[in-house]
Protein backbone atom coordinates (compact mmCIF):
# COMPACT_ATOMS: atom_id res chain seq x y z
CA UNK A 1 0.00 0.00 0.00
CA UNK A 2 1.27 3.86 -0.52
CA UNK A 3 2.00 5.63 2.42
CA UNK A 4 2.47 9.41 2.18
CA UNK A 5 5.37 11.12 4.35
CA UNK A 6 2.67 13.89 5.84
CA UNK A 7 5.95 15.59 7.41
CA UNK A 8 7.03 16.50 3.59
CA UNK A 9 4.94 19.28 2.07
CA UNK A 10 4.61 19.34 -1.32
CA UNK A 11 5.11 22.81 -2.02
CA UNK A 12 7.58 25.12 -0.09
CA UNK A 13 4.70 27.74 0.83
CA UNK A 14 2.76 24.66 2.22
CA UNK A 15 4.96 24.83 5.10
CA UNK A 16 6.71 27.52 4.88
CA UNK A 17 8.13 28.02 8.22
CA UNK A 18 10.09 24.70 8.18
CA UNK A 19 11.20 25.54 4.84
CA UNK A 20 12.45 28.43 6.48
CA UNK A 21 14.22 27.24 9.07
CA UNK A 22 15.59 24.15 6.94
CA UNK A 23 17.04 27.09 4.96
CA UNK A 24 17.92 30.15 4.97
CA UNK A 25 16.92 30.87 8.20
CA UNK A 26 18.35 27.53 9.63
CA UNK A 27 20.80 29.88 12.02
CA UNK A 28 17.57 30.99 14.30
CA UNK A 29 15.71 27.69 14.17
CA UNK A 30 14.87 25.35 17.54
CA UNK A 31 14.10 22.06 16.83
CA UNK A 32 12.14 19.44 18.99
CA UNK A 33 11.13 16.25 16.93
CA UNK A 34 9.00 17.46 13.96
CA UNK A 35 8.45 20.55 15.52
CA UNK A 36 10.40 23.59 14.28
CA UNK A 37 10.34 27.32 15.38
CA UNK A 38 12.17 30.37 15.51
CA UNK A 39 14.22 31.71 18.50
CA UNK A 40 11.75 33.67 20.30
CA UNK A 41 13.32 37.61 20.00
CA UNK A 42 13.30 36.77 16.15
CA UNK A 43 9.70 35.70 15.92
CA UNK A 44 7.23 33.54 17.26
CA UNK A 45 6.11 31.20 14.31
CA UNK A 46 5.95 27.42 14.46
CA UNK A 47 6.28 24.77 11.80
CA UNK A 48 5.06 21.54 12.06
CA UNK A 49 3.28 18.33 10.30
CA UNK A 50 -0.05 18.87 8.17
CA UNK A 51 -1.80 16.33 10.80
CA UNK A 52 0.25 16.16 14.29
CA UNK A 53 0.11 13.22 16.18
CA UNK A 54 0.84 12.63 20.22
CA UNK A 55 4.72 13.30 19.64
CA UNK A 56 4.29 15.96 17.93
CA UNK A 57 1.97 17.80 20.58
CA UNK A 58 4.21 16.56 23.04
CA UNK A 59 7.33 18.64 21.27
CA UNK A 60 5.04 21.26 20.66
CA UNK A 61 4.55 22.05 24.28
CA UNK A 62 8.10 21.38 25.04
CA UNK A 63 8.92 24.26 22.50
CA UNK A 64 6.61 26.26 23.69
CA UNK A 65 7.38 26.02 27.11
CA UNK A 66 5.01 26.09 30.31
CA UNK A 67 1.83 28.65 29.44
CA UNK A 68 3.43 29.31 25.48
CA UNK A 69 1.59 29.57 22.64
CA UNK A 70 1.38 29.59 19.28
CA UNK A 71 -0.49 29.66 15.49
CA UNK A 72 -1.00 26.23 14.34
CA UNK A 73 -2.00 25.90 10.66
CA UNK A 74 -4.83 23.88 9.20
CA UNK A 75 -8.33 22.63 10.00
CA UNK A 76 -9.38 19.46 12.13
CA UNK A 77 -6.60 19.92 14.90
CA UNK A 78 -7.42 18.73 18.17
CA UNK A 79 -5.43 19.36 21.20
CA UNK A 80 -4.47 16.83 23.43
CA UNK A 81 -5.91 17.85 26.76
CA UNK A 82 -5.16 20.39 28.84
CA UNK A 83 -4.24 22.76 25.93
CA UNK A 84 -6.52 25.52 25.14
CA UNK A 85 -7.40 26.96 22.15
CA UNK A 86 -7.31 30.98 22.68
CA UNK A 87 -8.35 32.15 19.12
CA UNK A 88 -9.31 30.82 15.35
CA UNK A 89 -8.72 32.80 12.67
CA UNK A 90 -9.66 32.37 8.49
CA UNK A 91 -6.61 33.28 6.47
CA UNK A 92 -5.55 32.94 3.01
CA UNK A 93 -2.21 33.19 1.31
CA UNK A 94 -1.66 35.24 -1.57
CA UNK A 95 1.65 34.29 -4.44
CA UNK A 96 2.92 37.34 -5.83
CA UNK A 97 4.36 35.97 -9.51
CA UNK A 98 2.48 38.72 -10.81
CA UNK A 99 3.57 41.45 -8.33
CA UNK A 100 4.72 45.02 -10.28
CA UNK A 101 7.90 45.78 -8.64
CA UNK A 102 9.37 48.61 -8.02
CA UNK A 103 12.29 50.79 -6.75
CA UNK A 104 11.64 53.49 -4.83
CA UNK A 105 14.77 55.83 -4.12
CA UNK A 106 12.50 57.86 -1.43
CA UNK A 107 12.31 54.73 1.06
CA UNK A 108 15.25 54.46 3.83
CA UNK A 109 16.26 50.92 4.51
CA UNK A 110 15.83 50.09 8.16
CA UNK A 111 18.21 48.58 10.61
CA UNK A 112 18.84 47.24 14.10
CA UNK A 113 19.49 51.18 15.55
CA UNK A 114 15.58 51.76 13.89
CA UNK A 115 13.97 48.81 15.84
CA UNK A 116 12.53 51.40 18.62
CA UNK A 117 10.71 53.68 15.85
CA UNK A 118 9.78 50.23 14.07
CA UNK A 119 8.03 48.59 17.50
CA UNK A 120 6.87 52.10 18.13
CA UNK A 121 5.29 52.07 14.85
CA UNK A 122 3.96 48.02 15.02
CA UNK A 123 1.66 49.10 18.28
CA UNK A 124 0.33 52.10 16.73
CA UNK A 125 -0.54 50.23 13.56
CA UNK A 126 -1.08 46.31 14.78
CA UNK A 127 -0.38 44.87 11.18
CA UNK A 128 0.67 41.47 13.04
CA UNK A 129 3.55 40.06 15.58
CA UNK A 130 6.87 41.77 15.22
CA UNK A 131 9.67 40.92 17.57
CA UNK A 132 13.01 42.76 18.63
CA UNK A 133 14.83 40.79 16.25
CA UNK A 134 12.75 40.09 13.64
CA UNK A 135 14.45 43.10 11.46
CA UNK A 136 17.25 39.90 11.11
CA UNK A 137 14.84 37.83 9.12
CA UNK A 138 14.99 40.64 5.70
CA UNK A 139 15.46 43.64 4.34
CA UNK A 140 12.87 45.91 5.70
CA UNK A 141 12.16 49.68 3.78
CA UNK A 142 10.51 52.61 5.93
CA UNK A 143 9.24 56.09 4.67
CA UNK A 144 9.90 58.71 7.26
CA UNK A 145 8.27 62.30 6.84
CA UNK A 146 10.45 64.71 8.48
CA UNK A 147 12.18 62.65 10.57
CA UNK A 148 9.42 60.55 11.72
CA UNK A 149 9.10 56.32 10.70
CA UNK A 150 5.65 56.49 9.36
CA UNK A 151 5.38 53.21 7.66
CA UNK A 152 7.44 50.09 6.52
CA UNK A 153 7.22 46.84 4.72
CA UNK A 154 9.74 43.59 4.98
CA UNK A 155 10.92 40.12 4.13
CA UNK A 156 10.18 37.64 7.04
CA UNK A 157 9.58 33.80 5.83
CA UNK A 158 12.56 32.54 3.42
CA UNK A 159 11.31 29.13 2.01
CA UNK A 160 13.17 28.11 -1.15
CA UNK A 161 12.52 30.44 -4.20
CA UNK A 162 10.36 32.49 -2.12
CA UNK A 163 10.45 35.98 0.28
CA UNK A 164 7.36 36.63 2.49
CA UNK A 165 6.12 39.95 2.19
CA UNK A 166 5.00 41.16 6.22
CA UNK A 167 4.45 43.85 8.52
CA UNK A 168 2.65 46.40 5.71
CA UNK A 169 1.49 49.48 7.92
CA UNK A 170 1.14 53.25 7.77
CA UNK A 171 0.08 55.85 10.71
CA UNK A 172 -3.62 56.46 10.11
CA UNK A 173 -2.61 59.82 9.07
CA UNK A 174 -0.64 59.03 6.03
CA UNK A 175 -2.90 56.30 5.07
CA UNK A 176 -4.83 57.25 1.53
CA UNK A 177 -1.94 58.08 0.26
CA UNK A 178 -0.72 55.00 -1.76
CA UNK A 179 2.65 54.62 0.57
CA UNK A 180 1.63 50.81 1.25
CA UNK A 181 1.39 50.14 -2.60
CA UNK A 182 5.29 51.69 -3.13
CA UNK A 183 6.90 49.55 0.01
CA UNK A 184 5.17 46.40 -1.35
CA UNK A 185 6.72 47.29 -4.79
CA UNK A 186 9.80 47.98 -3.30
CA UNK A 187 10.30 44.96 -1.36
CA UNK A 188 9.14 42.97 -3.90
CA UNK A 189 11.86 43.98 -6.53
CA UNK A 190 14.47 43.54 -3.91
CA UNK A 191 12.78 40.00 -4.03
CA UNK A 192 13.00 39.52 -7.68
CA UNK A 193 16.09 40.94 -8.12
CA UNK A 194 17.42 37.54 -5.72
CA UNK A 195 15.19 35.76 -8.85
CA UNK A 196 12.94 34.76 -6.29
CA UNK A 197 9.20 34.88 -6.10
CA UNK A 198 6.94 37.50 -3.15
CA UNK A 199 4.18 35.77 -1.19
CA UNK A 200 2.39 37.08 1.45
CA UNK A 201 -0.48 36.12 4.67
CA UNK A 202 -3.96 38.12 5.35
CA UNK A 203 -6.81 36.88 7.99
CA UNK A 204 -9.68 36.90 5.44
CA UNK A 205 -11.30 39.56 7.18
CA UNK A 206 -8.95 42.05 5.85
CA UNK A 207 -10.12 42.39 2.69
CA UNK A 208 -9.27 46.32 2.16
CA UNK A 209 -5.43 44.65 1.93
CA UNK A 210 -6.39 41.89 0.52
CA UNK A 211 -7.95 44.18 -2.68
CA UNK A 212 -5.16 45.97 -2.45
CA UNK A 213 -2.64 43.50 -3.17
CA UNK A 214 -5.02 42.12 -5.57
CA UNK A 215 -4.74 45.49 -7.50
CA UNK A 216 -0.92 45.25 -7.24
CA UNK A 217 -0.96 42.16 -9.07
CA UNK A 218 -1.28 38.95 -6.08
CA UNK A 219 -3.24 36.15 -5.92
CA UNK A 220 -4.87 33.85 -3.82
CA UNK A 221 -2.90 30.71 -3.56
CA UNK A 222 -4.86 28.79 -0.47
CA UNK A 223 -7.18 29.78 2.05
CA UNK A 224 -6.73 27.87 5.44
CA UNK A 225 -7.25 28.17 9.42
CA UNK A 226 -4.89 29.44 11.90
CA UNK A 227 -5.56 28.12 15.41
CA UNK A 228 -4.11 29.98 18.17
CA UNK A 229 -3.14 26.91 20.90
CA UNK A 230 -1.55 27.38 24.66
CA UNK A 231 0.03 24.87 25.85
CA UNK A 232 -0.05 23.76 29.20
Amino acid sequence: MLTVDVDVAVHPLDDPVRASLRGEHRRFARWVGRIGRYEPEVARFVGHPVVLDGQDWADLGTALGPGGSAGIRGTGHVPPPGWTVLAEFDTVQMEGSGLRVALDSGLDRLTAADVPEILALIARTEPGPYAPRTIEMGTYLGLRVEGRLVAMAGERLHPPGWTEISAVCTDAEFRGRGIASRLVRAVGAGIRARAETPFLHAVAHNTSAISLYETLGFTVRKKSKLTLVQAL
